[in-house]
């Protein structure tokens, strides 16, 4: 991995905290440890994303005097739906990966530009997580402002590299894979009322394992968490067909 990588790594969320994502990277380049693609709360959170839009299209599906073509038009439209989102999702990612390296390889201008090393600190801690921070000594971190201002290739511009493609990959994949389960007993079972109730209990499952990894990764009640995402998940998908979604 060249020096200047330890810039290119986001959240298609949005480019605020780029300089602190960027600095992490940074830590990994010069660990050479390579990169994730999609770090796990992206992957939980498009399969949240992905969730939400299937099932305001499942859970708005009346099944009282539903037939093959109707059952095949709410397949359609689901499909159809979080395709077009996993691509708009994986633009958003490539548009998110670019500005936060564009950021990153301007913060790091900034550093070598400074010429009083308190102020280089400065940016280096603006860039970091608090905890890490507050056990960093100044000898600490004038040895990461040594290191940044030694990384050689340091390019002039931005330019989205293989890893952000591949996210932009995995972010259209989750969208589109996450769906099937949630879809498939429509296509295979013929009782439209017994496939809604598969769907259902699917989709609740899907939704109590998200919300499981999310608290294994965020260290807080993995079981407490699980049944706290059924429930947001249900009432996400209620306003979202509630307000014509």
């Amino acid at each position: 991995m060249s020096g200047w990588q330890w810039c290119n790594s986001t959240t298609h969320w949005g480019a605020g905290g780029s300089n602190r994502r960027c600095l992490i990277a940074m830590f990994e380049t010069l660990t050479n440890r390579p990169r994730r693609v999609l770090e796990p709360m992206e992957r939980i959170s498009e399969i949240l994303f992905a969730l939400i839009m299937v099932l305001t299209f499942t859970c708005s599906f009346s099944v009282a005097d539903a037939g093959r073509e109707e059952v095949r038009t709410m397949l359609v439209g689901a499909l159809g739906c979080n395709f077009a989102w996993g691509i708009i999702d994986a633009v958003f990612y490539l548009m998110a990966s670019f500005s936060a390296q564009g950021h990153g390889i301007l913060t790091l201008g900034a550093l070598r530009q400074v010429s009083s090393p308190a102020e280089a600190h400065q940016i280096i801690a603006q860039a970091l997580p608090p905890v890490l921070v507050s056990v960093l000594s100044s000898s600490e971190l004038e040895i990461i402002r040594q290191k940044l201002n030694q990384m050689p290739d340091l390019p002039r511009r931005p330019r989205l590299k293989k890893e952000d493609w591949l996210g932009a990959l995995g972010v259209f994949l989750i969208v589109v894979l996450a769906t099937l389960p949630v879809v498939i007993p429509f296509a295979l079972i013929a009782d439209a009322k017994l496939a809604l109730r598969t769907s259902n209990g699917i989709a609740v499952v899907m939704l109590f394992l998200t919300g499981y990894a999310f608290g294994r990764y965020a260290g807080y009640r993995p079981r407490k968490m699980a049944l706290a995402m059924v429930l947001l998940g249900c009432a996400m998908v209620g306003i979202t067909i509630s307000l014509g979604g």
